[in-house]
Order: C-alpha cells, then sequence, then structure tokens
C-alpha cells in the first residue's frame, strides 16, 4: 500500500512535468520572434523554464511524501513508516532538490549566457564565405563565458569557507531538536545554500518590482482591456484604406500631367498628407498581419483561442482579483505574524515557530492535503498565478537597467536575446516566488502539511501513545512542538528544512527575504489601485516601435467591447468596412 501510494505520487509530479514542459514550449513559441529563430536559443529557454517550474511544483510532492507517512486522524506514524523507511524517502528527495536546484543554478549562470553569446558570434557574412569556423564562434562564446564562470566559482568557494551564523548557534531560544538540525550540515551544502540564498535575494529584487506589479495587472487587464475591433476587420479596413489613399495619389500625379508649374499649393499640400497617411497605413498593415499571426501558425492559434475565450475574461478577471486579494491577505498575516511572533527575528531569518493567526491560503491548503493530489490541483494553480505575474511584469515593464529599455517582450516579436534574458529574470524570480510561496503564503503546508501528534504518554516504553479515544489531544505538528513524540511523528518537508536552513546560517539573506514581502505587497498595492483608475497598457507591447502611439491608442487599447470584433478574431474573416474612417493620420475611430 506504501509502495502504491508513494508511487502514485511520484507519478502524479511526472504528468506535471510533462504539462510544464508543453507549456515552456508555447510560452517560448508564442513569445518570440519566427523571423530570427534560433534552435538553442529555443531549446535551452523551453528546458530552463520547464527546470525552473518542476523546481517549485516539488513542494507538494515533498509534503505528500512526508505526510503519507503519518496517520493525521490518529497522530501517529503509520505501522511501514520505520525510521530507515522515512529517511529513505527523505533522501531521494534531497536527491532530486540538489539535482533540480543545481541545474537551475548551471542554466542560469553558465548554459544561459554561453547561448547567449553563442547567438551573438554568429555572422552570417563570414559564414557564408567559409570565414568564420565552429571552433571559432565556440571559442568566442567561451571567453566570454569565462567571467560567469568565475562568477559560480567564487559563490560556491565563499558559501564553502564560510562560518557558521555566530548568533543563531549560540543563541538559547534554538536550543530545540528542529533548530539543531538546521545548524549542522557539511560544507558542500552549505555552498549550495549559500549560492541559492544569494540568488534568491537577487531573485527577490526583481520579483519585488516584476510579480508585484504583473499581479495587480493581470487580473485588471482581463477585465479592462479588450479591442474595439478585431484584428482581421483591422487588416481589411487598413487594405481598404491604402487602396483609396493610393487612388487619390494617383489622380494628383494624373491632373500634374501636362502641366508646366506642376501642382498648385493645396494638391500639394494634399498629396503630402496622402504619403504621410500612407506609410502610416503601411505600418498598420503589417501590425494588423502580426497580431493575427500571419506566418506564424502558434501565434495565430493562440489568438483564436484568446477570442474564444474573451467573453469569458470579465469573469475571469474578477475572479483572479478576488484571488490575488486572498494571496495579499494571506501574505499581509503571515507577514505580521513572523515579526511579531517570531522566536528568534532577525538572528535567525524571522523563522515562524507556528501560525498564530489564522491565514486563509495555509488553511485551504492544510485541508486539501489530507486528499491528494487535490492540493497539488490547487498548488499548481497557485506557482502558475505567480509565474504568470511574473511574465506580464516582464512584458509590461521591460528588461531595463535603471530607467534605459534594454529589451522588450512581445507577443510574436521578442528577439532571441530578450527570451534568454528573460528566462535567466524568470529563473530568480522563480526562486523567490519558490521562497514567498512557502514561507509566507502558506508556511504550515509547506513544512508539516496535515501531520499531527498524540500530546499523550505512550502506556509502554517503545510504543506510540493512543489518541483513538481523546481527540482533544491530536494536535498539529510544529518546530516548537516539545513533546518527544511530536520529535518522532512530525516529519518536516525537505524543503523547508533546506530554506529554514538558509535563513538562519545567513541570517542577512533571510532578513531581505523577509521584509522584501512587504515591499512586494507595497508594489502591488501601487499598481492595485492605480489601475482601477488608470486603462493598463499591456497591448502597447504588441504595437511595432514604428507606429506612433497616439493614432493606435484609440484603435488598439480601447476598452469598448463588441461581439462582432470577437466573432471576427476567431473565423479570421472580415468585411471591408468604408465607414471606418480615413480622415487624418489618426486612421479611424474607435
Amino acid at each position: 500500500m506504501a509502495l502504491i501510494q508513494t508511487s502514485l505520487i511520484w507519478v502524479t509530479y511526472a504528468v506535471a512535468v510533462a504539462l510544464l514542459l508543453v507549456t515552456a514550449a508555447i510560452f517560448v513559441f508564442v513569445y518570440q520572434t519566427p523571423r530570427d529563430r534560433a534552435a538553442s536559443v529555443t531549446t535551452v529557454s523551453i528546458i530552463t523554464t520547464t527546470a525552473l517550474l518542476a523546481t517549485v511544483l516539488l513542494l507538494p510532492v515533498d509534503v505528500a511524501l512526508v505526510s503519507s507517512t503519518s496517520l493525521s486522524s490518529q497522530g501517529r506514524k503509520k505501522d511501514w513508516a520505520t525510521p530507515d523507511r522515512v529517511n529513505s524517502i527523505l533522501y531521494t528527495l534531497k536527491i532530486v532538490y540538489y539535482t533540480l536546484y543545481s541545474l537551475d543554478a548551471v542554466l542560469c549562470l553558465l548554459v544561459i549566457p554561453f547561448t547567449y553569446f553563442w547567438y551573438e558570434e554568429y555572422d552570417d557574412d563570414a559564414a557564408e564565405h567559409g570565414e568564420q569556423t565552429f571552433g571559432q564562434r565556440l571559442w568566442g562564446a567561451f571567453k566570454y563565458t569565462i567571467a560567469f564562470i568565475l562568477f559560480v566559482v567564487i559563490i560556491f568557494l565563499v558559501g564553502f569557507f564560510v562560518p557558521f551564523a555566530k548568533q543563531a548557534k549560540h543563541d538559547n531560544r534554538l536550543d530545540l531538536d528542529y533548530f539543531k538540525r538546521l545548524l549542522e550540515e557539511n560544507h558542500g551544502e552549505r555552498a549550495l545554500s549559500f549560492a541559492l540564498g544569494l540568488l534568491s535575494v537577487i531573485g527577490t529584487l526583481l520579483y519585488v518590482v516584476y510579480t508585484g506589479a504583473g499581479m495587480a495587472l493581470l487580473p485588471v487587464a482581463l477585465i479592462k482591456s479588450a479591442p474595439s475591433i478585431s484584428a482581421p476587420a483591422l487588416a481589411a479596413n487598413t487594405a481598404s484604406q491604402l487602396e483609396q489613399n493610393r487612388e487619390r495619389q494617383r489622380q494628383l500625379e494624373g491632373r500634374n500631367q501636362g502641366r508646366q508649374g506642376g501642382l498648385d499649393s493645396r494638391d500639394r499640400r494634399e498629396l503630402e498628407a496622402l504619403i504621410r497617411e500612407e506609410r502610416t497605413l503601411i505600418r498598420r498593415e503589417r501590425l494588423a498581419a502580426e497580431s493575427t499571426g500571419e506566418g506564424h501558425v502558434l501565434v495565430k492559434v493562440w489568438n483564436k483561442i484568446e477570442a474564444v475565450f474573451r467573453p469569458l475574461k470579465l469573469l475571469g478577471g474578477f475572479l483572479l482579483n478576488i484571488f490575488a486579494l486572498i494571496i495579499f491577505a494571506s501574505m499581509l498575516i503571515t507577514g505580521i505574524d513572523k515579526a511579531k511572533n517570531s522566536i528568534c527575528k532577525s538572528h535567525c531569518g524571522y523563522i515562524l515557530g507556528h501560525i498564530n493567526i489564522f491565514q486563509p491560503i495555509n488553511w485551504v491548503l492544510v485541508k486539501s492535503a489530507k486528499v491528494f493530489p487535490i492540493d497539488y490541483v490547487l498548488f499548481l494553480l497557485l506557482v502558475l498565478f505567480f509565474f504568470c505575474s511574473s511574465i506580464v511584469g516582464v512584458a509590461t515593464v521591460g528588461i531595463r537597467f535603471l530607467w534605459v529599455t534594454l529589451f522588450k517582450i512581445r507577443k510574436g516579436h521578442t528577439s532571441p536575446q530578450a527570451l534568454l534574458m528573460a528566462t535567466v529574470l524568470l529563473t530568480l524570480v522563480v526562486l523567490a516566488i519558490n521562497y514567498s510561496v512557502a514561507m509566507v503564503v502558506a508556511p504550515q503546508y509547506a513544512t508539516f502539511g496535515p501531520q499531527t501528534y498524540c500530546d499523550l504518554a505512550p502506556r509502554h516504553a517503545g510504543e506510540q501513545p493512543d489518541c483513538s479515544q481523546h481527540h482533544a489531544a491530536i494536535k498539529k505538528c510544529t518546530e516548537l512542538a516539545e513533546n518527544p513524540v511530536a520529535r518522532d511523528v512530525c516529519t518536516p518537508s525537505v524543503f523547508s528544512t533546506f530554506t529554514n536552513r538558509i535563513t538562519i546560517n545567513f541570517p542577512f539573506f533571510g532578513v531581505i527575504l523577509f521584509w522584501a514581502q512587504f515591499a512586494f505587497m507595497a508594489v502591488y498595492l501601487v499598481v492595485f489601485v492605480t489601475t482601477l483608475f488608470k486603462t493598463p497598457t499591456l497591448d502597447q507591447d504588441q504595437i511595432d516601435r514604428d507606429l506612433e502611439e497616439e493614432e493606435e491608442e484609440g484603435l488598439l487599447a480601447s476598452t469598448g467591447r463588441r461581439l462582432g470584433a470577437t466573432w471576427q478574431d476567431i473565423t479570421g474573416r472580415a468585411k471591408r468596412n468604408n465607414d471606418y474612417g480615413t480622415t487624418g493620420t489618426a486612421g479611424g475611430r474607435s
């Protein structure tokens, strides 16, 4: 029975990873530009995105496996859950965690930089004339990656030799066995803990900006943004206007034939205005073609799917808005609880012994964890919401250095360099999401799940106490449980142990990670309040850089809704509408 249950948990995880692979592939193909697609960039981006999401979604597997060793209804270990069996489960989980974390670090710090320079080193002219060999390109990419290799080596050396946190080591408040075990680790684990702690801190700074803004923008954008005219209708109307424009130019040029003085001043001004309008219409025609996914089958399918579900956007936006507010409330409750009731505050990174205030998301996950895989599905939705919010944040803010925009992330227009940079940012952000979800959004669930222990003395030495007739004596497992029975029954998840080990051994990381959660909530609140009174401009990311923002905002960023536009987006056909408007460079009305 135990083997079947364990196998079912791992099979569920394998299915989830397969779905994540498909999700990562869709994300990469939808956002990358079809003109400059590179196989190396596409492959690395898909593998990295899948690996980082697989790392986050290992947590509910971790919780399910350690929880499967106990009978929560009776507060005791199952008969088959001997110490050796439990240690075997924990050892397997450690191997998977270390493998995934090491893979994430290598992909983020070595493979992606090398792929970036590998793509940059390619020279079309030199390759056509045989002047650039494979070895030259390989060395060109490798020499620029040496700096990243040195950075990785330095990180692990510092983590290998850095001493334990003396304050935490000599803090009498940490005499409990749970905290003593966190301080007992070898140099290799310490090096990996330091490296991941450093990367998580860097990722948290990005998480505050991108995910905080994206979590507010994503639901509001679904509610408030919808095109007033479909992409097929835009293409048809633009073609009609362009045809009329060129016909009028031919008439004016024909009128000019045979005249010695050429066109008069009025006709000349009209011709100049028509030429300017023609350039605008040509740009708009290209925009319409790109918006319908012309030349990119996946973008075209994606647009049709969006059009089919457009009527549900309003409802989905409201539901996501409520969900985001519940997450905000849960994070705020845990943050206040940690700040007030942490047993050693900043000395151990604000580790919370047990939850003192009711927290909705944590309560739902703990209750659902009693019936696997309900909690896994809920956790998957939670993680995907954070991940999609991060994508929206990156697409809205762009990849910046201070106030300078380096790259823009646009659907069907993202260059290979921008895609790799976005993948690095998302990798770092997901490390921060990992900490936030496990330590702030659902701390009790991420540490012990639904595990309980029987707070009674055993009848005989070596036996487990019997709570079958004393249900009031069944208590939730916490880090502060001092009952000897709790030490034998309660098994913390591998991830919570690993994360708490980072914060207790390197309190500086824990302090930054904790207080950054309040900065995240502040960014979310500011953007959320702002978007309530201002229409989000997410659609501008799809506008061609050459288009003038003023003339396109009225056309594409309108919040009016038309069922006809939705139907035309689904069918991909539209009638030309001569009433659409042809005056001026604004090109129409919304």
